[in-house]
């Protein structure tokens, strides 16, 4: 099966009016045909946010080795496909879907073993249709809408 590694980035607004930048995965049709990536899996880095929320350049150099790790790593070994990042508000969110949580964690522990420990949260549930993914997708600017 092949992944697509197509992304796209649009801004968006936060609940209390901040500043979110999305970034979502084109392409994932097939893989969601699949219907063996069941479970999301959100893992939250809370941050202390500049006053537009957004990271610091520090902060920001790690969320980004740490989710080159995940790409590669998942690229590898597709036991879970990160589909969307979030970042802004004072929190970065990557969205994944897995085929096992149990797995899922174990693999993303080895892909952790190399960074200092973060304040990571994590939250997991079924979501057999991606509905979180398709909700995501609606931020995406098309082409000639800027």
């Amino acid at each position: 099966m092949r992944i697509s590694d197509d992304w796209w980035t649009a801004p968006a607004e936060g609940d209390n009016g901040s500043l979110i930048l999305v970034t979502g995965r084109r392409g994932m049709e097939n893989v969601i045909a699949t219907g063996v990536y069941r479970y999301r899996v959100e893992v939250t880095w809370p941050y202390e946010g500049d006053s537009k929320g957004l990271p610091s350049y520090t902060d920001s150099k790690v969320m980004e080795e740490v989710t080159d790790a995940m790409n590669e790593n998942l690229d590898r070994d597709p036991v879970a496909v990160l589909t969307g990042i979030y970042t802004g508000d004072g929190q970065r969110n990557w969205v994944f879907y897995t085929r096992s949580l149990h797995i899922f964690q174990r693999k993303f522990n080895e892909i952790m073993a190399p960074f200092p420990a973060l304040p990571l949260q994590f939250e997991a549930e079924e979501d057999p249709d991606w509905q979180e993914y398709r909700e995501m997708c609606q931020c995406e600017v098309a082409e000639g809408e800027d």
